[in-house]
């Protein structure tokens, strides 16, 4: 008994020294790992960088850039050809005798033989007892078949055709088979002309000479 309190008490200072040195210990000789950094945070997403030998690109709110310079559109695109209505041009004597009338009524008398060629006469300067045949306000255009449905459409249109350029004619009036037209419409009764087409201007005065009559209707003719 006595022996082994001894073996306990020599290996006790051995112990206590071991400890000591233990304490004493360089930092560096403990093997544990050193806690990782922490890691940075993602970066933005950023447009790539412009290349070098080029602009920086424009911001997202930035105006769009200014068109490219074309050559301007050829004269022929601007031409009324272009457009489907057919380009003013001067328009012969027509197929009544133009002594004695105005010149709208000779404006009249030119544009309906060229739209319609299948009027073959019209009276002009005859006398009557009103004044506007006489002053030379008035043509007469005769139409073949007159009492035909064929006549009767060719009446119609030239009525139209009047109506629709009464402004180019100075156009007064127009009468068709018993009605009195004005560029307002149809507005009353008119006696008779059943065989013609009876139109009526304002004139614009007696010819000196110097006048162009020209063909540019606002509406061509039917065809």
């Amino acid at each position: 008994m006595k022996s082994s309190v001894l073996a306990a008490t020599a290996v006790l200072p051995a112990a206590v020294l071991f400890a000591a040195g233990g304490a004493g210990a360089e930092p560096g000789n403990n093997d544990e790992p050193a806690a990782a950094a922490e890691a940075p945070p993602p970066p933005e997403d950023l447009p790539p960088p412009p290349p070098e030998d080029g602009p920086p690109p424009p911001p997202e709110d930035a105006p769009p850039p200014p068109p490219e310079d074309f050559p301007p559109p050829p004269a022929e695109a601007f031409s009324v050809g272009a457009w489907g209505m057919p380009a003013p041009h001067a328009l012969p004597p027509g197929i009544a005798n133009e002594r004695g009338m105005q010149v709208k009524t000779i404006l009249v008398s030119r544009s309906i033989s060229e739209a319609f060629p299948q009027v073959h006469n019209m009276i002009g300067v005859r006398p009557d007892g009103q004044r506007w045949h006489p002053s030379g306000l008035a043509i007469d255009i005769m139409i073949p078949n007159s009492g035909s449905p064929e006549g009767i459409a060719l009446g119609d249109q030239i009525v139209a055709y009047a109506l629709r350029n009464a402004g180019r004619f100075a156009l007064q009036d127009a009468i068709w088979r018993g009605t009195y037209y004005t560029p307002a419409g149809p507005s009353g009764r008119g006696n008779g002309h059943y065989d013609h087409v009876h139109i009526t201007t304002f004139g614009g005065g007696y010819p000196n000479g110097s006048e162009e009559y020209l063909q540019e209707e606002t509406e061509p003719a039917p065809a």
